[in-house]
């Protein structure tokens, strides 16, 4: 019987591991799209993919995921049965060719849309981000560029530093603010001017205790 030694010995070290994953995957600047896309079917953590360059996107956290849910409860609730079509992260939306982003929230006014794919989603009505703390400007300016660059009509920005929500509407292939909200408001959608949710009860959704 091989002692535990033994049995450690023969087992790749990380660097090993590196070593022969470098091997075989493609380097930073190289990948192709249906390598982005493989590599993204087959995993859990959100990927997003820019002209060959991948990006590891952070851990959500639980502050993080009871705002998304909260949202993500509210659209459902009010677009699902309007006809529309709600997911949460993570569902791929292709930007253009070679550019990929997986928002936090996407939105169809239509479940029958001819944009909406299995593996992706080839645009979208809405999306919305919940600014991540780690990289705050990847979601208040980077995908504020990406999401107009791709003709989503509405960005909605749930920032928990600020405790607010900026709601954004593209004019001339470039957004706009239509309103940032605040406690004691609610936040209210372009495209349906009826549905709305109410700042306050959006950032107690995700107090811990």
């Amino acid at each position: 019987m091989a002692t535990a030694s033994q049995l450690s010995s023969s087992v790749p070290s990380n660097l090993e591991w590196k070593d022969t994953l470098e091997e075989i995957l493609p380097p930073q600047g190289e990948w192709s799209e249906e390598e982005y896309l493989v590599l993204t079917d087959h995993r859990n953590r959100l990927v997003e993919f820019t002209d060959g360059f991948l990006e590891v996107l952070p851990m959500p956290t639980d502050e993080h995921q009871s705002l998304l849910q909260f949202l993500f409860l509210a659209f459902f609730q009010f677009f699902d049965a309007k006809g529309g079509k709600v997911h949460f992260a993570p569902l791929r939306l292709r930007i253009r060719s070679r550019k990929f982003r997986e928002p936090d929230l996407l939105l169809l006014l239509s479940a029958t849309d001819p944009r909406r794919h299995n593996r992706y989603w080839d645009g979208a009505d809405l999306a919305l981000e919940v600014v991540s703390e780690d990289k705050p400007e990847r979601d208040l300016f980077d995908k504020r560029g990406d999401y107009a660059e791709a003709n989503v009509p509405e960005y909605w920005i749930v920032n928990p530093q600020s405790k607010t929500i900026t709601v954004l509407r593209l004019r001339d292939k470039s957004y706009e603010e239509a309103g940032v909200y605040r406690r004691g408001e609610s936040a209210t959608s372009v495209l349906r001017p009826e549905f709305a949710v109410a700042v306050a009860e959006v950032f107690d959704s995700a107090r811990v205790n």
